[in-house]
């Protein structure tokens, strides 16, 4: 799996869970191949397992505008889930899921080579850098194995809790000062 074309090729096939009998569409992830940041989300939703893309529905409508509002342009950057399909009902995926996903997002985190991966929400914090609590992480830069972290809110906790929006955008705008 040396580029990212090989890699989506790879997760369009995959067998590896539960996950994929359930599935209209794998969601490899989307972006440039050259970004300098990878954001990384927990799970396809409905509308993202409907199109094949990640971020699609209200939380990637908010991801969308929060890039913006932080002068990031999402064409520049790479986004993608722990987990490549939808997990049944949304729920959170399992562990043993995460793990046989898990190397395709090493694969693509390899292949693009960022300089700061942002890992959205509790999910996405506790599979990358083994720690929860996203309100106490946020906004801060994490090192682990040679790469750099900083992680924020999900986009969708913000729909919940719109006193969190501003801080998404606050930390997107850190990301994009970091990245350079």
């Amino acid at each position: 799996m040396k580029n990212i074309e090989r890699i989506k090729k790879s997760i369009s096939g995959c067998r590896r869970c539960d996950l994929s009998s359930e599935r209209k569409n794998t969601v490899p992830g989307e972006g440039s191949k050259d970004a300098e940041i990878v954001i990384i989300g927990e799970a396809p939703g409905k509308k993202e397992d409907e199109t094949g893309r990640p971020f699609v529905g209200r939380a990637g409508k908010v991801l969308t505008e929060a890039l913006e509002k932080a002068g990031i342009k999402r064409s520049e950057v790479f986004i993608t889930n722990v987990v490549k399909c939808r997990p049944p009902t949304n729920r959170d995926p399992k562990k043993d899921e995460i793990k046989k996903c898990r190397g395709y997002l090493e694969s693509q985190l390899e292949t693009i080579d960022p300089n700061i991966i942002v890992p959205l929400g509790n999910s996405a914090l506790k599979t990358l850098l083994d720690e929860e609590r996203i309100s106490e992480k946020r906004g801060k830069t994490f090192e682990k194995d040679g790469r750099k972290y900083m992680p924020t809110y999900h986009p969708a906790a913000t729909i919940y809790n719109r006193k969190l929006r501003p801080k998404l955008v606050k930390d997107l705008k850190k990301i994009g000062e970091e990245s350079k």
